[in-house]
């Protein structure tokens, strides 16, 4: 319902614009309107100001013929343009007061705790996709000495250092989350995020060796792996990496992290 709302906001956002700009047009148009007639498919422009059949437009007038024609155009799209914001503007007000979430937001919070809704925002969804319990891997366990700030270890400092970006960006995450493939095999991705906009998952690759050739082709496996599992770069996957000559670099993880994830 939120992302509806937002939907709605940014669409009367656009027409209040395009209204304004198009009302700015008003003292720029000619007297009359335009006429069109064909002669040999061939269309003749005509400036109609009065009750005669109007003044034929030559090539070299054709800025006239334009500016009739936007004339015409403005006026309809101004129009039309009040309408559909004030419907807008009706049916955001009647979702905001007519939300079905607001039904379980205003229970008191011990009726929340015997109450499961039949529709979730998407903060509550979210926790529950968090605190869904997962399955991981104990493989190399004693390698996991990083602390991050959920209180939980990971494998290196690069990976600390990425959760703890997630932790503050409030995006939901598991660290080494089970992945079925379709083969049935299992992989456990450095980190599946929760999407709380789209709710769908995103897997997060950090590379941290590809000086490493050996390293280096295992990644690449890993990413052809992902795509004959449908879950592609930039749409469901997204990776970050660090060499000898790029260095981690968190700020601009972070960044990233915002613009997909946010």
């Amino acid at each position: 319902m939120e992302k509806l709302i937002a939907m709605l906001e940014k669409r009367i956002a656009v027409d209040k614009s395009a209204l304004n700009q198009a009302l700015k047009d008003n003292d720029r148009f000619e007297k009359g309107y335009l006429r069109v007639s064909f002669n040999n498919n061939r269309p003749r422009f005509y400036q109609v100001k009065d009750k005669s059949g109007g003044i034929y437009l030559k090539k070299s007038e054709i800025k006239i013929a334009k500016n009739l024609a936007q004339k015409r155009y403005q006026s309809d799209f101004v129009k039309n343009c009040y309408k559909e914001i004030d419907y807008l503007e009706k049916v955001k007000k009647k979702l905001e007061t007519n939300n079905l979430n607001l039904i379980y937001d205003n229970l008191s919070e011990v009726r929340k705790t015997l109450v499961n809704p039949y529709i979730l925002d998407k903060e509550l969804s979210a926790i529950k996709w968090q605190n869904k319990r997962i399955q991981t891997t104990d493989y190399l366990e004693e390698n996991k000495v990083y602390d991050t700030k959920r209180g939980e270890k990971v494998r290196s400092k690069s990976e600390a250092l990425i959760a703890d970006t997630l932790y503050d960006l409030g995006i939901p995450y598991h660290y080494e989350k089970a992945l079925r493939l379709k083969n049935g095999e299992t992989r456990y991705p450095d980190f599946t995020l929760y999407n709380k906009n789209t709710r769908k998952e995103v897997y997060y690759e950090h590379f941290g060796l590809l000086d490493d050739r050996e390293y280096l082709k295992a990644s690449l496996k890993k990413i052809d792996e992902y795509q004959k599992n449908d879950i592609y770069l930039g749409k469901n996957l997204i990776f970050s990496f660090e060499t000898n000559l790029q260095p981690f670099n968190i700020s601009r993880i972070r960044k990233m992290l915002k613009e997909v994830m946010t």
